[in-house]
């Protein structure tokens, strides 16, 4: 993948966000490589790094490159400590919060085992945690870009925010962006589970090439997390992917939001909870790994089809280079399932290699809050081409 940027004096700051980028996709690289990989003159390429090194983002104190002719050239690379940000992931049992810096290296992790958490004393739980981590962490606070907060969506959909064991009751009217940045004084960003995730894919993990893939994100319920172009898309509500509700089975499983035969009856730690035999309102993700494992395989065996259609779904409708799989879910049960969805149902991906077509992504229950501390990062870096229309 490629990322190109464009010589319009007034398109600076875009051409800023695609040199970072090309760096922080490739971990080091000289002027003259940033230049070839963007389709940048050496000049603006020249200009663009200067300033970025002045600003502290880039850094080279790496050992210069031999070879050629001339002087050896000096590789850049991103400086981790010219910005950091805060991810939050709160869920129906736990709350974990991570400071991380540029180059996504968790700085500060606290998780706290929470029980049907509810908005006050939620809030006050996250304060504290923060006033914790800045007594811990010695870092320059006022280069933090903000914070990305993740809870399970949908988010405003009635009938579905509201209920059921994939939402978080009581939080529908509660304005959490404005509520934590009132009491930082950073901004937030509120997203989906899904949407997080295949941001911190994007950032660090098997997506880091892809300009266009889908992440389908096993968690409590099922989402999707949907990048095209190298871009986010996340719906005019936030709900984009939230691919859970697809009905995939006729006439099948009730679900809570009115439907029958939804996707996430199927595909989900809730249905594999369910077929174990294990409390979807008290079991954790690791209580998986210790059930019996034929109880686990009959849910597997519950569970193809679906996920098949969900793949089949994605492929043909996003033509995606890939369908990323990862979540809450233990990586171990991930790679289960995904050795079991093969062959793959025909699409408009069906001239790939199956093993391109599938990927496993990163699982466990970091994936979300990682993904949230990359959406400060994503919206200060992410090349917006957006910003050749203004």
């Amino acid at each position: 993948m490629t990322t190109s940027g464009t010589n319009l004096e007034h398109a600076r700051a875009h051409n800023r966000r695609v040199v970072i980028e090309a760096i922080r996709l490739n971990g080091e690289l000289t002027r003259a490589e940033i230049a070839r990989l963007t389709s940048l003159t050496p000049q603006t390429v020249s200009n663009i790094a200067t300033e970025l090194e002045q600003a502290g983002i880039l850094s080279s104190h790496l050992p210069r490159r031999a070879g050629g002719r001339g002087q050896p050239a000096t590789p850049l690379t991103l400086n981790p400590d010219s910005a950091y940000s805060i991810g939050i992931h709160l869920d129906h049992q736990s709350l974990l919060i991570v400071l991380v810096d540029l180059t996504g290296t968790v700085r500060f992790r606290k998780l706290i085992h929470v029980q049907k958490p509810q908005p006050e004393p939620t809030l006050a739980l996250i304060d504290q945690v923060l006033q914790e981590m800045r007594q811990q962490v010695k870092i320059d606070w006022r280069k933090i870009l903000g914070m990305g907060v993740v809870m399970p969506g949908p988010f405003g959909v009635e009938g579905i925010s509201s209920q059921g064991p994939t939402t978080l009751h009581g939080w529908d009217h509660i304005d959490i962006e404005a509520r934590l940045s009132a009491a930082t004084g950073w901004p937030v960003t509120l997203e989906n589970d899904a949407t997080v995730a295949a941001i911190g894919e994007r950032f660090h993990g098997v997506a880091k090439q892809l300009s266009s893939f889908v992440y389908l994100y096993i968690g409590t319920g099922l989402g999707a997390g949907i990048f095209t172009d190298g871009r986010i898309y996340t719906g005019h509500a936030h709900n984009a992917g939230e691919v859970g509700h697809i009905v995939v089975q006729p006439g099948g499983r009730e679900c809570y939001c009115g439907n029958k035969g939804c996707l996430e009856r199927y595909v989900s730690l809730q249905a594999a909870y369910e077929a174990c035999g294990l409390d979807p309102l008290s079991a954790m993700p690791e209580d998986l790994l210790t059930v019996d494992e034929k109880l686990f395989d009959q849910w597997l065996d519950t569970a193809v089809e679906p996920a098949l259609q969900a793949i089949n779904i994605m492929e043909c409708v996003f033509d995606a280079q890939s369908v990323v799989i990862g979540g809450t879910m233990p990586k171990p049960l991930v790679e289960k399932l995904i050795q079991r969805l093969t062959p793959l149902y025909s699409s408009v991906r069906s001239r790939y290699a199956q093993s391109a077509r599938i990927r496993l992504g990163m699982s466990g229950s970091d994936t979300a809050a990682l993904g949230a501390a990359a959406l400060p990062i994503f919206d200060e870096f992410n090349p917006q081409y957006e910003v050749l229309l203004k």
